[in-house]
């Protein structure tokens, strides 16, 4: 299964996917897209500069999943509606971060639905992962 993780700057996918790699936790900024296992980490900026939606696009072909990672900590979402119909004949989810942070995770979930997923996993820094 490849997982491939869309989300801002910060929103906090590198930690997830060093999470689900079971890797040491490190703070990096993703300066490139990263191949770590059998996750595609995409740096924040493709997803908000639209000139860089036809690299996600191609880069998809290699996921069976796409994940929309959106924080519950932002009050804004870089995806704009219906940005999931991009990829098509893939399971796409919402990953909510920092929960820890913000319980109110209404408007991060809100976000994630115009965006067209079909599923939201909520995660913070202690819980277990599995996708």
């Amino acid at each position: 299964m490849k997982l491939m993780l869309i989300g801002g700057t910060g929103v906090g996918k590198t930690t997830l996917a060093q999470r689900l790699n079971n890797e040491k936790l490190e703070y990096k900024k993703t300066q490139m897209v990263d191949y770590s296992g059998e996750i595609i980490d995409t740096p924040g900026e493709y997803i908000e500069n639209r000139g860089y939606y036809s690299a996600l696009s191609t880069l998809a072909v290699d996921a069976k999943i796409i994940a929309l990672v959106q924080s519950s900590l932002d009050k804004t979402s870089v995806f704009p509606p219906n940005f999931s119909t991009m990829f098509l004949n893939k399971k796409i989810i919402g990953i909510i971060t920092k929960v820890d942070l913000n319980h109110n995770t209404d408007i991060a979930r809100n976000f994630l639905k115009l965006a067209g997923v079909e599923e939201i996993i909520e995660i913070d820094k202690s819980c277990e992962i599995e996708i």
